[in-house]
């Protein structure tokens, strides 16, 4: 156990709900999103996460979204380099100037929806998007902000520690300025994210290197191990009132963070991750603290997918991000 959250007791937050019984019903207004499609699949060596982003439209994201009171502004897909066109310089940070790239038009888009007055929802693609999310968000808001990183993964190696060379395998540590020079890009602000406003949840499945670069930066994890033991209810609320406060709160959402029979369909499942109703409370309770502002779900992958179960998953668990309850 790592940096184990001492859990708060943190009280719901009201901003003049009617109370009914043991519920709430909450008023929201109208809203718009962002949706920007990322279909890069450079950061990892499983084919197929470049179709998640048309997977998640196809499984009724717009219409979903629509439905609990948002207006829908889909800006389509950035362009990305796709692997047979391109050739590996660097088997320590595998196509990584096409991942970067990528990411850099990723920033502009969002910088350019938070400017608009939209929440931006980017839709991945392997996980490496996060670095173009996150630095779109740091350049609006001129500072790093913070992130609640769901996943069963840390994502902390560098070049130097990867075991793979899977640029997916690098994005957090990327986002904090910590995978050294050759993710310098003039379009690409990092540091985005500060070490204390970052929190890891759900995480199973950690290298050797990102457990040391763990305990050396200060960011904050909590394993399964301690869902199981203390709860998803408790987790989310520690991290929560480690975000609250920061210059932006983004939700980076892998789906490998649940567990591979409720989400097969992702390139790196791993057993023992959250259940369906375990995410859908990690989101709910985030859209209820209203401290994000920015999402993405990345990693879902259709060739290995059950009828598109993953894909109808993640567009449930958006609309859970953004507010959608049973009353």
């Amino acid at each position: 156990m790592l940096y184990q959250l001492s859990y708060l007791a943190a009280a719901r937050e009201s901003t003049g709900p009617r109370e009914l019984g043991c519920r709430t019903v909450m008023e929201t207004a109208t809203r718009s999103v962002a949706v920007i499609g990322a279909p890069l699949d450079l950061g990892q060596s499983r084919r197929g996460v470049d179709m998640g982003p048309s997977a998640i439209r196809y499984a009724g994201l717009e219409e979903r979204l629509r439905s609990i009171g948002y207006v829908v502004h889909d800006h389509g897909n950035v362009a990305s380099v796709e692997a047979e066109a391109a050739s590996i310089t660097n088997e320590h940070a595998r196509y990584l100037p096409e991942i970067l790239e990528t990411c850099a038009n990723v920033a502009e888009l969002v910088d350019a929806a938070v400017t608009a007055g939209s929440t931006p929802l980017v839709l991945g693609g392997d996980h490496s998007v996060a670095l173009g999310t996150l630095a779109g968000l740091a350049e609006h808001h001129g500072s790093p902000g913070a992130v609640i990183w769901l996943d069963a993964h840390g994502d902390l190696n560098t070049p130097e520690t990867s075991p793979s060379g899977n640029v997916h395998g690098m994005p957090l540590a990327a986002a904090l300025g910590l995978a050294g020079p050759g993710f310098v890009h003039p379009r690409l602000r990092v540091p985005a994210v500060s070490a204390d406003r970052v929190v890891v949840v759900g995480v199973r499945s950690l290298d050797g290197a990102e457990q040391e670069l763990l305990r050396r930066s200060g960011v904050g994890v909590c394993t399964m191990s301690e869902i199981d033991r203390g709860g998803i209810e408790q987790a989310l609320r520690e991290a929560i009132a480690r975000v609250r406060g920061a210059a932006f709160v983004h939700v980076s959402l892998d789906l490998d963070v649940l567990d591979p029979e409720v989400a097969p369909g992702v390139g790196t499942p791993v057993r023992g991750g959250l259940t369906y109703r375990e995410a859908h409370l990690a989101l709910e309770l985030v859209a209820e603290s209203g401290v994000a502002g920015s999402f993405e779900v990345v990693e879902v992958n259709p060739i290995l997918d059950r009828e598109n179960t993953t894909a109808a998953l993640a567009v449930e668990l958006v609309a859970s991000a953004l507010g959608k309850t049973i009353l």
